[in-house]
Order: C-alpha cells, then sequence, then structure tokens
C-alpha cells in the first residue's frame, strides 16, 4: 500500500449459531401470526376479495358525490363509504342517530 496505514484492529467475524438439521434458518413458527390470525383460515381469501372488489375505485363522479355528503353529514368518504357497503343505503341527515353512532366508534384522537 503506497502511502497509507494498514489498519492495527483485527477483524473479528461472528458465527451465528447453527440450525438444527432440516432448518432453513427462519423465524420460528410459533411466533408468527397469518394474516387472518389465529383461528383457522376459513373464508378469508373470499372476504379479501370481496373487500378488495367493494372498495375498488368508482367513477371521479360518485368519488365527488360520496365527498361532498360525507363532509355534510361530518363524516370522512371512508365512514360514509363503508356505511353503503355494509348497510346499502346513503345516509341522510335525518339518520342523525346512526351518524352518531358512527362518530362515537372513532378511535380516539380523532374527530
Amino acid at each position: 500500500m503506497h502511502g497509507t496505514k494498514a489498519s492495527s484492529t483485527p477483524l473479528v467475524i461472528r458465527e451465528e449459531p447453527s440450525a438444527a438439521p432440516g432448518h432453513n434458518g427462519g423465524p420460528p413458527l410459533e411466533e408468527h401470526t397469518p394474516e387472518w390470525g389465529s383461528g383457522g383460515i376459513g373464508n378469508y381469501f373470499y372476504w379479501k376479495a370481496a373487500q378488495r372488489a367493494a372498495w375498488k375505485n368508482p367513477s371521479p363522479g360518485i368519488v365527488m358525490f360520496r365527498i361532498r355528503k360525507a363532509e355534510r353529514l361530518g363524516l370522512s368518504y371512508q365512514e360514509y363509504t363503508l356505511e353503503i357497503l355494509e348497510r346499502g343505503r346513503h345516509l341522510q341527515i335525518e339518520d342523525a342517530d346512526r351518524i352518531a353512532e358512527i362518530k362515537s366508534a372513532r378511535p380516539v384522537g380523532r374527530t
């Protein structure tokens, strides 16, 4: 090496503990919880596909209508749309009890 000083710190190589024979080195299965939770898989993939289809992008006109309507009712777009998807009807100003119920179910700190 020209003009450079070699490091006097020795190189230390740490050896990881070896896995048992046949182990792929991944995390233990006991600590892993799949997306569908700790219960059986049931209809998880059917529900996941239905949820994706329900939240697909509607036309811009529908989105703007829902945003304006949600704002007038004091709800978010997601809250208003979820009510349509769950109950099959558009909320009206007369649905004050249901609107209050939706607002009270919001996470703490969100108004």
